[in-house]
């Protein structure tokens, strides 16, 4: 994959660097909140970039817990929102990620990190579930809206 995200900025980078700073700006935040799209689509279908499905939550004993429960929600249904899914773009980069306390929960789901789920509970190791990367889908609609901007011009 990195192959190919490198292949695309050589080809771009020579496109880039003809057009004004304004238009670049323009283009890189149209990028970002595509590209910002994307992931909340993959995201909300609980897929990893490489198209499979995110490992299941663990399940826990909820025998004591008083009122209604809830089993089916999905995971990260608040972490796909703009709110907390953040695009920062300028003439030179576009990152799309999450910022803050998000940031650290996000890191460890992504990485499959030890966290606590809890103040005083223990480390638990979490299952890797990637929530931000590079589909060949991406790679093709970063390069659709270079060429779409580009035409426009």
């Amino acid at each position: 994959m990195t192959n190919r995200l490198e292949a695309l900025e050589d080809w771009a980078a020579g496109l880039l660097g003809q057009l004004e700073p304004a238009s670049r700006n323009k283009l890189a935040r149209s990028v970002g909140q595509a590209l910002r799209r994307s992931q909340q689509q993959r995201i909300i279908a609980q897929q990893n970039p490489d198209g499979s499905e995110y490992a299941p939550r663990k399940q826990r004993n909820l025998r004591g817990k008083q009122g209604r429960v809830k089993r089916k929600v999905k995971m990260f249904q608040k972490l796909r929102t703009a709110t907390f899914l953040k695009v920062k773009a300028d003439g030179s980069t576009i990152r799309v990620g999450f910022t803050g306390r998000i940031a650290r929960i996000a890191r460890v789901h992504q990485f499959g990190l030890k966290d606590r789920a809890e103040r005083d509970a223990p480390d638990t190791r979490y299952e890797q579930r990637e929530l931000l990367g590079f589909t060949d889908t991406d790679l093709g609609l970063i390069r659709d809206a270079l060429l779409t901007h580009l035409i426009d011009q």
